[in-house]
């Protein structure tokens, strides 16, 4: 087995599948499941969803869209109590030196400091969280994405 890969609480991670790179993200043992901030979220036929990834805090219209493949459905109770129906998709993401396939659940985290909430089951087994320290694995860099158009979020 290899050894857990230190990390920080907050960290830099690509969604190569998506075409972006550098999204802040928090690494939350909290959390059980991992989120990313979306917008515009359409069911589409053959049980999959059209989103609008948010890649930026301030300049929501920001975007890259994504049409993946609905992994679940299923209720979730924010950190603030409140209970919403939620898309689950799967897509892999790098973090630090390695990639791995991460359940996302599809929510609008506008008011949010992070773009993305990496949760326990995603950091199980590979991942130890340095809670003191960010950007272990590599320093903040300016986020960067391919031209918007949709893009099969499908490995």
């Amino acid at each position: 087995m290899n050894p857990l890969e230190r990390i920080g609480w907050k960290e830099m991670v690509d969604l190569p599948s998506w075409g972006i790179q550098n999204v802040v993200a928090k690494a939350d043992t909290g959390a059980r499941r991992s989120a990313i901030d979306v917008k515009d979220i359409e069911e589409l036929p053959g049980g999959k969803v059209r989103f609008s990834v948010v890649l930026h805090k301030k300049k929501r219209d920001r975007i890259q869209v994504v049409v993946a493949s609905i992994a679940h459905q299923t209720h979730v109770r924010s950190s603030n109590g409140q209970q919403d129906e939620r898309y689950f998709v799967k897509t892999p993401v790098k973090i630090g030196d390695r990639i791995k396939e991460v359940e996302l659940s599809l929510v609008c985290r506008r008011n949010m400091t992070c773009r993305m909430l990496i949760g326990r089951k995603a950091l199980e087994n590979d991942f130890l969280v340095d809670s003191s320290v960010s950007f272990v694995t590599r320093p903040k860099q300016s986020l960067q994405f391919e031209p918007i158009r949709a893009l099969s979020g499908d490995t």
